[in-house]
């Protein structure tokens, strides 16, 4: 979801290998009345609190710098005969991961304060029980905000469209509901690890971190990096802990997983970027966003450089996004899994369950690349 990172949430779950359907299955057509009430519940939720909808082009010439996420490619070719003021030449493109870029542009203008676009995204590779390579996702922004004050309007806009979910399998009790009253759990990723690992990552470089992933039943690879380490014990220890009862917003991550967003002035080892969390199902990605073009910078390029080391294409800053910062004040935002909160509050085991078209049903036809 976001960049969130920000790290974009760009984690993957089992391979499509894994996944085994003995007949189709896409959406019902109650599961599509269900996505329109919701799609309708939220749109007045927003509306109500002063935000603006908005569209995004899909197609863009800056794809986002994190380092795990491959947009896909596409190419625009003009049809002769082109005009003095057209686009002269082939142009590369790609499908957009995030509307956040143009967002942060609109941000920035007169009149859109608040904002909001209900998108559809694309990310190349990812495709398990809860990722399909096009899927939506509800992006807001405010300024002035921050991530408390989105975390607040988010978790009002959730209990105005639903006061409950199923639990969800495997997690916790696995029956019952989920109370989606306000306020939500808040634990900040040191009490998560402490409770739930049994240490705090912020004390550790990354070889005693790899001894404490051991201790509790991770197994690393044995060059994994810090990051790797806490991205790995996320996954598999602390993420299916998180919001049983009631959802949590997971909070202050370490500041090199969240590129895009303001550090907490407090303590700068750590960033103002929360996640939201319901049965174990990670639904949002949001933070204080970074509103300093110079800083953005220096992330962008750290993270171009990681991609470079990673064999991974690396692509030009977007110079407009980031004029834009300095022309935004204290802002906050948050990119919401729209067919992943479906999924929570139907009931639903995959993502393939609400989708009407999956990945899954749909890509197995397609012609090989070559």
């Amino acid at each position: 979801m976001r960049t969130g990172t920000r790290v974009h949430s760009h984690r993957t779950g089992p391979p499509a290998s894994e996944l085994r359907y003995v007949a189709a299955v896409p959406a019902t057509s109650d599961i599509a009345r269900a996505r329109s009430a919701l799609a309708r519940k939220l749109r007045e939720g927003l509306e109500q609190r002063g935000y603006l909808e908005v569209e995004t082009p899909i197609a863009v010439p800056f794809a986002g710098q994190e380092p795990h996420l491959r947009p896909f490619k596409t190419t625009f070719t003009p049809d002769p005969p082109i005009a003095p003021e057209s686009v002269e030449g082939a142009r590369r493109l790609h499908l957009h991961t995030s509307p956040e870029y143009a967002m942060k542009r609109l941000l920035a203008g007169p009149g859109f304060s608040r904002c909001y676009q209900l998108a559809r995204v694309f990310r190349d590779g990812e495709l398990s029980r809860t990722h399909n390579p096009e899927f939506t996702l509800l992006e807001l922004y405010a300024t002035p905000g921050s991530a408390e004050t989105i975390m607040a309007d988010l978790e009002k806009l959730l209990f105005a469209c639903a006061s409950g979910a199923p639990a969800r399998k495997g997690h916790g009790r696995g029956s019952g509901t989920i109370s989606l009253r306000p306020s939500f759990e808040r634990l900040t990723c040191r009490e998560a690890f402490s409770r739930y690992a049994g240490f705090d990552p912020l004390t550790l470089d990354a070889q005693a971190f790899a001894q404490a992933a051991r201790a509790c039943g991770v197994r690393p690879a044995t060059d994994a990096s810090w990051d790797d380490l806490f991205t790995q014990v996320l996954l598999e220890r602390i993420e299916p802990a998180l919001g049983i009862d009631r959802p949590t917003y997971l909070t202050e991550y370490p500041a090199s997983q969240a590129a895009l967003a303001r550090l907490k002035p407090s303590d700068p080892r750590v960033a103002e970027r929360f996640e939201l969390y319901a049965g174990g199902l990670e639904l949002a990605n949001g933070f204080s966003e970074l509103c300093d073009s110079r800083e953005q910078r220096e992330r962008l390029r750290e993270e171009q450089e990681l991609r470079r080391r990673l064999g991974r294409d690396v692509f030009p800053l977007d110079e407009k996004f980031l004029s834009a910062l300095d022309r935004t004040g204290e802002a906050g935002g948050v990119a919401v899994g729209f067919d992943r909160l479906l999924m929570l509050l139907t009931g639903a085991e995959t993502i393939a369950e609400v989708l009407l078209f999956p990945a899954v049903e749909e890509y197995p036809v397609a012609r090989r690349a070559r």
